[in-house]
């Protein structure tokens, strides 16, 4: 048995590490000054991968922050997935090409999923990573500011048939909110569609990462995303590693 991947996130806002309360971009905390620095701190702590969100990408509809991206993949040896603000294959291949390893498609499988069935063909399950961010299990996009009448199940299921093989599921109820992750929401979406998921928000605590990872026993999750409670030092990044190993 093989331990769930850690991935500590880093969301990026206005060229800082921010975190936001239920994807509210007037309720954020910033938490440091370099996004680098900060994907340094966690690649020093055992860090194989590192989460990064631009969170103005995700809300402009642009790359603004991929200079950060780009050098946290080429300088540090951690792997990266970057997500926010990707709306063209042209988008995908630039952070391809730049060494990150895998780009997350959220706003753009909503609204142009035939394009992102060309990108998974084109790119690979491997490297293209869907990003489903519900609202009461639908689908929201643009940076959580519009609620999408697709249910995650069934755009989940959608991907997986075109040849998606990770999906991250975020519960925006609980992101930033330091409440626990939605399990059952998360146990749903892998077992209807067999998807490697990786779960995301309100994780608060060690407790919250073992129970992650015992899900994981049993079905396809795969991951779990970690960022307030490591800002808020609930535990280390160190611990986490060490915590997902033992179930």
């Amino acid at each position: 048995m093989t331990s769930i991947q850690v991935y500590p996130a880093i969301d990026m806002k206005g060229g800082k590490c921010v975190r936001l309360y239920q994807g509210d971009y007037e309720q954020e905390t910033i938490y440091g000054d370099s996004p680098f620095d900060m994907a340094k701190k966690f690649a020093d702590e055992g860090a194989s991968w590192i989460h990064l969100v631009d969170l103005d990408g995700a809300k402009d509809g642009e790359k603004i922050h991929a200079n950060e991206v780009i050098r946290i993949a080429k300088e540090l040896p951690v792997s990266v997935q970057i997500g926010g603000g990707i709306r063209s294959k042209e988008d995908v291949q630039f952070y391809l090409e730049n060494g990150v390893n895998r780009v997350i498609i959220g706003s753009l499988a909503i609204a142009q999923p035939e394009l992102v069935a060309e990108l998974l063909e084109e790119f690979g399950g491997d490297r293209i990573v869907i990003g489903l961010d519900a609202k009461d299990g639908m689908v929201a996009t643009h940076g959580w500011l519009e609620t999408s009448s697709k249910s995650a199940v069934e755009v989940g299921q959608y991907f997986a048939s075109k040849g998606a093989k990770h999906v991250i599921f975020t519960d925006i109820a609980t992101d930033g909110t330091l409440l626990g992750p939605n399990l059952a929401a998360n146990k749903e979406l892998a077992q209807a569609t067999g998807l490697s998921v990786i779960v995301s928000g309100g994780i608060s605590s060690l407790k919250d990462l073992g129970e992650v990872a015992i899900l994981a026993k049993d079905t396809t999750v795969s991951g779990v995303i970690t960022g307030k409670a490591l800002y808020n030092n609930r535990f280390t990044l160190t611990e986490a590693l060490q915590e997902v190993t033992k179930w």
